[in-house]
């Protein structure tokens, strides 16, 4: 009997999904992976346990074993907690679940991640999708599934776990200052279908209910905005530095010269004076709920 429940199915001596490729390009990730790789493989030895007999008492394949403990695959928390069971491991395993909870999502989310932690200030400006940070998970998983060329599901997966983790951002004490300003065609795709996409609009308004965020709607009415050429962010740190992007600026190259930060608060700001006012975004919002 295996000690995991996952509801995953066990078909010819264990299963093999569970967990996500190392990325090769990822040195550091990869060294953090590599580390719980061998402590696994330790107390394997040590508890006098064949890796197809790991496998077996936890339910997954021997095949998923081996990648785990020669650094190949990054193991989902569940794993490790079944892992420590087996080999008696006292939670002595299951404490490093903590050092691999960054790793597994992408380097580049995990990048976005910190600077969205240490952000006092966030602006963003969308032009064809809604932010990260506001979009419900299964608009996001909706979202996410239109790219092509097609992401493999464990690749899907992973992005959209690194997505919603920085959610968290919403949580922080003090709340830091987040301004979204979206294109109204973004509100009015319907991503996901009718049911997913009302309880987006409805995430929105809830979000937009909160002191520290501001939702904003650019009508397409409005010609004269500098926002056409795409998505614009800047953040700002605690320590007075910033860091910006613009789709159209800089080849699209994340920014931190203060002449360069001007140009993206002046345009961004163009775009807040020409956009919907919070309070007649929020109504506009209801509007096209109400529209669905």
């Amino acid at each position: 009997m295996s000690v995991v429940d996952d509801g995953t199915e066990s078909v010819g001596g264990g299963v093999d999904e569970p967990g996500w490729d190392v990325d090769p390009d990822d040195e550091s990730g990869a060294a953090v992976v590599a580390a719980v790789g061998r402590q696994i493989k330790a107390w394997r030895e040590a508890a006098g346990l064949r890796a197809c007999e790991l496998g077996s008492a936890m339910g997954y394949g021997e095949d998923l074993v081996y990648k785990v403990e020669g650094g190949r695959r990054i193991p989902r928390p569940e794993f490790i907690d079944a892992v420590d069971v087996v080999v008696g491991a006292d939670g002595k395993l299951a404490a490093m679940k903590s050092d691999l909870a960054e790793v597994r999502y992408p380097k580049k989310i995990r990048d976005l991640a910190k600077l969205e932690a240490k952000a006092v200030e966030l602006a963003s400006y969308g032009s064809h999708n809604l932010h990260g940070l506001v979009q419900t998970e299964e608009y996001a998983r909706a979202l996410l599934g239109t790219r092509r060329p097609v992401l493999p599901p464990d690749e899907l997966e992973r992005a959209l776990a690194g997505r919603i983790a920085r959610h968290s951002i919403f949580d922080r004490a003090p709340a830091p200052e987040l301004s979204f300003i979206q294109e109204e065609a973004s509100l009015r795709r319907p991503i996901g279908g009718v049911a997913v996409w009302r309880r987006q609009l409805e995430r929105l308004l809830l979000l937009g209910e909160l002191p520290f965020v501001d939702i904003q709607v650019m009508p397409t009415c409005r010609w004269d905005h500098p926002g056409t050429g795409g998505r614009i962010q800047v953040l700002k740190i605690a320590d007075g530095s910033a860091v910006g992007r613009a789709d159209d600026e800089f080849a699209g190259r994340p920014l931190s010269h203060p002449q360069q930060l001007r140009i993206l608060e002046l345009r961004y700001g163009v775009i807040g004076a020409r956009a919907l006012t919070p309070e007649e975004s929020r109504a506009f919002i209801e509007q096209v709920l109400g529209e669905t």
